[in-house]
């Protein structure tokens, strides 16, 4: 016997906002609160379906539904077919998930359909724009800092610390340097800037004689 609280729109609800945790915290993992939200809802979505009259072919539609639309994030040929086969298979598996006694759909259509539609379309969005930001080229990349100059904030000696472009770098030099020195970046190891001594009023090496003129 169902709980009274327990309605086929409020299960429905659970299962879909469960589902959208899950996806989230898989592109976005390390966080555990998504995670924790994932599991919770989930939980509440799987107590229903021992409470409620299931369909399992809709399980499936729906499910497929669910891979289809991890193809459509991935870019490539064919995304926004995906991304529609898995709208479609998400609304009939949403809207027959659960059954009356006399054999009709127990979730209202019209909320099985918005919200598949909404929940679909605004999380493929959102999906490609985070994993967009995680193949992303990295803004800092040190290697644009060689050549530039900056100014050691703490003695390096072989390490420190020095300011340039507007952030604080861990330096290394192969000779001491005085706090307050202005460096210039001739390498980098990995996150270690290499830095030594920039003296601006050094005069340039002069030309060889005899040297080719262009």
């Amino acid at each position: 016997m169902p709980q009274a609280w327990m309605t086929p729109n409020l299960a429905y609800l659970l299962l879909i906002s469960g589902t959208v945790a899950l996806v989230f915290a898989l592109v976005t993992p390390g966080t555990g609160l998504l995670e924790l939200a994932a599991l919770t809802l989930l939980l509440g979505a799987g107590y229903s379906a021992t409470q409620l009259a299931v369909n399992g072919w809709a399980v499936v539609v729906w499910l497929v539904g669910i891979g289809f639309f991890g193809l459509s994030v991935r870019r490539g040929r064919g995304e926004k077919f995906w991304l529609a086969v898995a709208l479609l298979a998400m609304v009939v598996g949403s809207v027959f998930i659960f059954r009356t006694p006399e054999g009709g759909s127990a979730v209202s259509p019209w909320l099985a359909v918005t919200v598949s539609l909404l929940v679909g379309s605004s999380g493929w969005v959102i999906t490609r724009k985070v994993l967009e930001a995680e193949t992303r080229p990295p803004a800092h990349d040190p290697d644009r800092l060689i050549g530039q100059v900056g100014e050691a904030r703490t003695e390096i000696a072989p390490e420190g610390s020095v300011y340039l472009d507007g952030e604080m770098w861990t330096a290394r030099s192969r000779e001491r340097i005085p706090r307050g020195t202005a460096v210039k970046v001739v390498a980098r190891e990995g996150l270690i800037l290499r830095v030594e001594p920039f003296s601006p009023e050094a005069p340039h090496a002069a030309p060889q004689e005899g040297a080719d003129e262009t």
